[in-house]
């Protein structure tokens, strides 16, 4: 059983057949992640982004991805996502994610896919954040980046994430 799942496009930007695929596929990760609670995704411009990174982070630019765990503390997981084994026990979540449009248009234009992928590896990098992944550290991000190209390659995405250092 899926979490619930809510797609908002504040930008009003992203077609309706690109909000659809994206709900469609982020429920195929979610399922294959055995989820369960509640995953709001909101899309924002770089404006937007920028002054809710500012805000909630003290950082005045624009990021990818912005992501807020709801659980209570007594509700939270082990922050440490090797425990974590997907598909056995459900896990609860309760977050709020912040997409930047913008942001994922720059990268999917370098990619040459569709910005819709780009915007769906925001969502589930924003779960994994959730999850207790982290990539500050280069294992982490090693670590991250790799089980989003498993779940998307399961789901038959494929890899999007696209190391800026290759770009």
């Amino acid at each position: 059983m899926s979490p619930e799942f809510t797609l908002y496009d504040q930008t009003g930007k992203v077609p309706a057949p690109a909000r659809r695929w994206i709900a469609e596929c982020a429920r195929k990760c979610f399922d294959i992640m055995n989820l369960v609670g509640s995953i709001r995704v909101c899309v924002l411009d770089d404006a937007a982004m920028g002054d809710l990174h500012r805000r909630s982070l003290g950082i005045p630019e624009t990021t990818d991805v912005l992501t807020f765990d709801l659980l209570e503390p007594s509700e939270k997981r082990p922050r440490d996502p090797t425990c974590l084994q997907f598909g056995s026990e459900p896990l609860g979540i309760d977050t709020d994610i912040y997409v930047c449009l913008d942001e994922a248009a720059r990268h999917s234009d370098l990619g040459g896919y569709p910005v819709e992928r780009e915007l769906l590896l925001y969502v589930l990098h924003g779960v994994l954040h959730c999850l207790g992944y982290d990539d500050h550290s280069d294992e982490g991000w090693e670590a991250m980046h790799r089980k989003e190209d498993e779940i998307l390659t399961a789901i038959g995405v494929g890899p999007v994430f696209r190391n800026p250092d290759q770009v």
